[in-house]
């Protein structure tokens, strides 16, 4: 590394967040060790915070956050301007690799699906809304819908997530996940209706 690359990369850590990403990308496809710490101080707290809302686990999204700054070490050349923001593709390489995690065998689906509690935090709503509705006819009729929006559904009613942080975990368009939303809603009232 020469003193321009030093002093280049001295720059941009005391940058901070605001620095330019383009450059320190660039210079982290070359191997500058310094740049690399520098793009990592700027980008992560909001990737980990991504990591976090994806895998909700607190080591589980340390260890995505770890694996997806390797893979933006090897990686860093192919970044492409042209392609989007520094920060999207860093996002993308960290959604791809929560997801790829969580396919392994840490599916929150299995987990979401024998919590009581969800079952009783959509069967137990706000006055007036599902309250005829008893555990059992909510079980069959969640049991009815496909996977994916019986997910989207119970993430999004009881755990609190936006439609964005769903497009974020399923690496769908926000219009997909609201689709899914709107529908996964209308079959669940309708057997819901007809129980």
């Amino acid at each position: 590394m020469t003193d321009a690359d030093d002093d280049f990369a001295a720059d941009r850590v005391s940058a901070g967040p605001s620095a330019d990403l383009e450059p320190l990308l660039r210079a982290v496809a070359r191997g500058d060790r310094v740049a690399f710490r520098a793009l990592y101080d700027a980008t992560s707290a909001k990737l980990f915070g991504i990591a976090l809302r994806i895998c909700r686990d607190r080591d589980k999204a340390q260890d995505v956050l770890q694996d997806a700054y390797v893979k933006v070490w090897q990686n860093a050349g192919r970044y492409d301007p042209q392609g989007g923001r520094p920060i999207t593709w860093l996002a993308a390489i960290l959604r791809n690799t929560a997801i790829d995690q969580i396919r392994r065998g840490r599916v929150l689906t299995a987990e979401l699906a024998a919590e009581e509690g969800v079952l009783e935090a959509v069967a137990d709503p706000a006055p007036g809304l599902l309250g005829h509705a008893d555990r059992s006819t909510l079980r069959a009729c969640l049991g009815a819908l496909e996977d994916v929006q019986r997910d989207c559904v119970v993430l999004a009613y009881c755990e609190g997530y936006s439609r964005e942080e769903l497009a974020v975990r399923y690496d769908r368009p926000e219009a997909t996940i609201k689709t899914w939303l709107r529908r996964g809603l209308m079959r669940l009232k309708d057997c819901m209706d007809r129980e």
